[in-house]
């Protein structure tokens, strides 16, 4: 059977909905929200209430913009977690009202394990069992991906998300938020390898880059002590040489994880897989290993309702619903 699902996202500051139909994702609406610019970071207080104000509209264009009428649905997806606890409870909550109403089976979605599934929306769609890095400001994890619904973490961070670090480090700079995209903007025009910044050393396949943030904080205090203007004459190239350092400490792992598996098809998901610089290391360091190379469209990068409605999809072929009285995790393993 090839069912017909409407799926909500709301994990954190973009409301989003998507209609799924015969495996195909028919639209993806989001609906982001501004507000946050000038507090430099998500408020989530004001991230709940912006979900509130957004879900009705947003739902209402997906299922309008699909062609289908609610009665078409054969089910409700929706994001559990991990995410923002008051953000997450406005979908929850819109998702199983929608459900009990329409009197069809609702069906939870792991944020992290839909970023993954975001690569089966559209052609090429990696075949099992391949590594994914799923980096966002949240998260930073290396998954072994055996299926659609069965996935293991071989490493991730143990402080900072790589997200996280980028944006930060903008902050510090003086950059608006979000920041991550304005350093990736402004690396494109500068030199990487002009400034230097210590790697931080972990077991395994772990990450960590709580020590580079502090690294990056001193190394503008000393140069400004020099310099009260240093940022403003060399943005470029500080920002070339962070985003490289970063982007260098994640594909290490990855070679390492590739080597370690024997795995040759490597995949990238989350937010951050939207770095230029990123994207361009996975490419560069495909084409040296032979490895079949996976990269997200943009609009799948960033928090979106496609991605759910695909993990969702194949969560229905399972016949994997969940009961109505489900509630948010704002912390949920892979």
């Amino acid at each position: 059977m090839h069912p017909v699902i409407l799926a909500i996202e709301s994990s954190c500051d973009e409301t989003s909905a998507s209609v799924i139909m015969n495996g195909k994702v028919l639209n993806n609406i989001i609906a982001s929200q501004t507000i946050h610019q000038k507090y430099g970071g998500v408020v989530p207080e004001l991230a709940s209430r912006a979900h509130q104000q957004n879900i009705v509209s947003v739902v209402d264009e997906a299922i309008r913009t699909a062609g289908i009428q609610k009665s078409d649905l054969n089910a409700i997806a929706f994001t559990r977690g991990p995410g923002l606890m008051g953000a997450l409870l406005v979908g929850v909550s819109f998702a199983k009202g929608l459900a009990q109403g329409l009197k069809i089976p609702l069906i939870e979605v792991n944020h992290i394990q839909a970023h993954v599934l975001a690569h089966f929306i559209d052609e090429p769609r990696p075949a099992f069992p391949f590594l994914c890095l799923t980096v966002s400001g949240g998260h930073t994890q290396i998954v072994l991906v055996k299926d659609a619904l069965h996935m293991e973490v071989l490493g991730e961070t143990h402080d900072d998300a790589v997200g996280e670090a980028f944006d930060k480090a903008a902050k510090i700079m003086g950059l608006p938020y979000p920041g991550g995209p304005l350093i990736d903007k402004y690396a494109r025009q500068g030199d990487g390898t002009v400034y230097r910044f210590p790697d931080s050393t972990m077991p395994g396949l772990n990450f960590s880059f709580s020590g580079v943030k502090t690294a990056f904080l001193y190394f503008l205090r000393d140069q400004k002590a020099k310099n009260p203007n240093f940022v403003e004459e060399n943005l470029a190239d500080i920002c070339a040489s962070l985003q490289r350092h970063l982007v260098h400490m994640l594909m290490s792992r990855l070679e390492q994880a590739s080597a370690q598996t024997g795995i040759r098809s490597i995949a990238i998901a989350g937010g951050v897989s939207a770095n230029s610089g990123l994207r361009q290391a996975l490419a560069d360091t495909g084409e040296k290993h032979g490895w079949q190379v996976f990269i997200p469209d943009f609009q799948y990068c960033t928090d979106n309702a496609g991605m759910i409605a695909m993990a969702a999809h194949f969560k229905y072929l399972q016949g994997e619903f969940c009961a109505i009285d489900v509630t948010p995790l704002a912390r949920m393993p892979v």
